[in-house]
Order: structure tokens, then sequence, then C-alpha cells
């Protein structure tokens, strides 16, 4: 069976469908989904500077629509991927008794700093393959 993967940021608008869209290019093993720990979102689509930037890197996920985390999201996941320490410690606050997915932080120790108020889209993406080519070998 195939590993579930749910990757997390704030919004679920920059950090988590880049990371979605690019795994999904990586590691097309995996069953992989994103979300956010809150709702201002849900239904839109990816920022558009992030989805101009995965184009240029020849990403495309447009089709990804923003959602809050469920309840069910920790049953139904392996590992949730947050992209900070703030959302690690709003998944664990969030999470219900009987949780059983893994969660961890998307870097290895490390943040995806959130590109929305600074324009850094370039550099999210940057960390973003990176660890992409390193969970494709390892998940």
């Amino acid at each position: 069976m195939a590993k579930r993967v749910l990757l997390v940021c704030l919004g679920n608008i920059c950090r988590s469908p880049a990371a979605e869209g690019v795994l999904r290019q990586h590691a097309p093993h995996l069953h992989l989904d994103s979300a956010g720990t809150g709702a201002w979102h849900s239904g839109l689509p990816a920022d558009p500077r992030a989805q101009a930037e995965g184009r240029r890197r020849g990403y495309n996920y447009a089709e990804l629509r923003a959602r809050k985390v469920r309840d069910d999201d920790f049953t139904d996941f392996n590992l949730i991927l947050g992209m900070d320490r703030q959302n690690i410690a709003d998944l664990h606050a969030m999470a219900p008794s009987g949780t059983t997915a893994s969660i961890e932080l998307f870097l290895d120790g490390a943040e995806v700093p959130d590109p929305y108020y600074d324009d850094s889209f370039a550099t999210m993406f940057d960390l973003i393959e990176a660890r992409a080519r390193e969970l494709a070998l390892i998940l």
C-alpha cells in the first residue's frame, strides 16, 4: 500500500500545495494531499505567485484547492509534514485522540519560510525541491 502523506502549512495556498505539486513529480508512488491549519482560503486555488513560480519550474497544480486539516486526516494519513514549527504545534493541538499519523517537519530540522508577505517564492521552491528529492528516496 502506498504511503499516505499530508503536507500542511498555515493557509494551504503557498507552501503545502507547492510541496504537493513538487512531490507528485518526484515521488509518484506516494498518495499526497495538502491542507492548512486555518480555513481562511478554503476552496481557493494556490496563490498566483506560487503557481507562477511552479509553472516556471515545470509544476502545475492549478487544480488544487485549499482546505483546512480535518480530524480524519490524523488517521487517514501515515505522515503529516508541517512546513514550520508553528504548524507542528497547531497540528499537535488539533490532533484528536486516536491519532495514528506521525507529525513531523517537512524539512529535516528546519522550516520552510512563508513567502506570502515577502514574495520569496523562489527560495520556497528551492527548499521544497531539495527535500522532495530526499523524500522520494526514503518514503
